[in-house]
């Protein structure tokens, strides 16, 4: 997987012209975030399906999911959530929308030889849903399970062992405010209001923009991360950034 320079930030490829076709589409529509798990998502796919997307059927669908479900070389554990030790079946089933997504899309182009989705809609033994609107089942079956919540003690256990202001800031801004990872990589020193004590997030999930308050807690971990760790030569405007080594300074990634 490649990023083409001319392609501006979301410019990535895999070196087959009807797929990055497809991936510039996905750029264009969708977050990065979505683009790079898309394109890794199809590598593999056609990395143990060595086919043009043309002659793909039905079957290397189900040989690929069967691929991706047998356990890991060397693997001696299970996932209590589902019994197995390959993939996860969250992971099995994003991997087979994606290939779905190229498929559907190259059908709708109709200039790239494929002329039907080898991926199926649901289980083969299932019978089409009477009802008319209803989605058929899903080929891949996911786990319906609710998360577990830690407790106070376990919260504060946990960023006691993290070892910087700089880590125990970024926990507590997941912990305190809900910012996602990325959200959080992506906080710059113009979003952070202490007098306020709240944080701008310019590039949450699906492009909305928002306010969030945050505990003071959070804040005086922030002040001490910038006060004694961040480096006096940082030039970025993003908050959290590389400690040590060659990319000290650098945002984090």
């Amino acid at each position: 997987m490649v990023r083409s320079p001319g392609e501006g930030p979301k410019g990535v490829r895999l070196g087959h012209p009807d797929v990055d076709r497809y991936l510039e589409f996905v750029g264009v529509r969708a977050r990065h975030n979505t683009l790079l798990a898309t394109a890794f998502d199809l590598k593999v796919f056609f990395s143990v399906v060595a086919k043009e997307p043309a002659v793909v059927t039905t079957a290397d669908i189900f040989d690929f999911i069967s691929i991706q479900r047998a356990p890991r070389q060397g693997a001696r554990v299970v996932r209590l959530e589902d019994g197995e030790a390959g993939l996860s079946a969250r992971t099995i089933k994003r991997r087979v929308s994606s290939i779905s997504g190229l498929f559907r899309y190259l059908v709708a182009r109709g200039d790239a030889g494929v002329v039907d989705n080898p991926v199926p809609y649901g289980l083969t033994s299932r019978r089409p849903s009477p009802r008319p609107g209803r989605s058929a089942p899903a080929l891949i079956r996911t786990p319906r399970t609710l998360p577990r919540v830690l407790g106070p003690p376990e919260v504060d256990a946990f960023v006691a062992a993290v070892r910087t202001c700089r880590d125990r800031a970024m926990v507590l801004a997941m912990l305190l405010a809900g910012l996602r990872r990325c959200e959080v990589l992506g906080l710059r020193l113009c979003d952070i209001n202490p007098g306020e004590r709240r944080l701008f997030v310019t590039d949450g999930k699906g492009g909305v923009q928002r306010y969030v308050p945050v505990s003071p807690r959070f804040f005086a971990e922030l002040g001490e991360y910038l006060t004694a760790e961040r480096p006096e030569e940082t030039l970025t405007e993003q908050v959290f950034v590389v400690l040590k080594g060659s990319r000290r300074g650098e945002p984090l990634r």
